[in-house]
């Protein structure tokens, strides 16, 4: 496995310096991956809501092909934006399904992920997205660990890894975010009722 790593590595190097092949062999070593991550993230979405599991992991690869100016660090940074595009690509797609609408009713998503939760919480995937990008000014980190945790379905030890911190850290700022989140959804649906 960690030759894997090393590979993915040197592979996401090549294909920042303009090697189009390394991007396609990034692809197959990784496609596994998050595909297991889209599936975890699409077992919690209502049946034929949104995308399925492969159209979602292709269209996160599609947009990530066009990356090829960033940095790439290793696997984990890539790890870390492809997690950032899944959510994009969803919300992208709630918002055209909302537009598509005329305001109606927008995809609904449960914010648990942890044997800890009370119970699932249903909010609107794009009042999330806005929620998140008013954390991220806060805290860019904890919008980190819920990209990871919720939209690619990784464990806490999984997401440390990714983010190079404790697993207690993730942990704490899972708890955090969560209920920043929460409170901040709540507030905005008051408002908007």
């Amino acid at each position: 496995m960690s030759s894997d790593r090393g590979e993915v590595t040197v592979l996401l190097r090549a294909w920042h310096a303009g090697d189009e092949d390394a991007y396609r062999q990034v692809s197959s070593i990784l496609y596994r991956e998050l595909r297991q991550q889209a599936a975890q993230y699409m077992r919690r979405q209502p049946a034929g809501d949104l995308l399925q599991t492969t159209a979602l992991v292709h269209e996160t690869f599609l947009r990530l092909s066009n990356a090829h100016q960033v940095d790439w660090q290793d696997r984990r940074h890539f790890l870390a934006v492809a997690s950032t595009t899944m959510r994009r690509a969803l919300v992208d797609l709630a918002r055209e399904q909302l537009a598509d609408k005329r305001g109606g009713d927008s995809p609904h998503i449960p914010l648990s992920g942890d044997e800890a939760a009370d119970g699932p919480s249903i909010v609107d995937l794009v009042a999330l997205d806005e929620a998140m990008t008013k954390l991220a000014a806060i805290d860019p980190r904890k919008v980190q660990v819920i990209e990871l945790r919720f939209f690619a379905g990784l464990t806490v030890e999984e997401t440390a890894e990714v983010l190079d911190v404790s697993a207690d850290t993730v942990a704490r700022d899972w708890r955090l975010a969560r209920t920043w989140l929460l409170r901040e959804l709540d507030t905005s649906g008051s408002r908007g009722a």
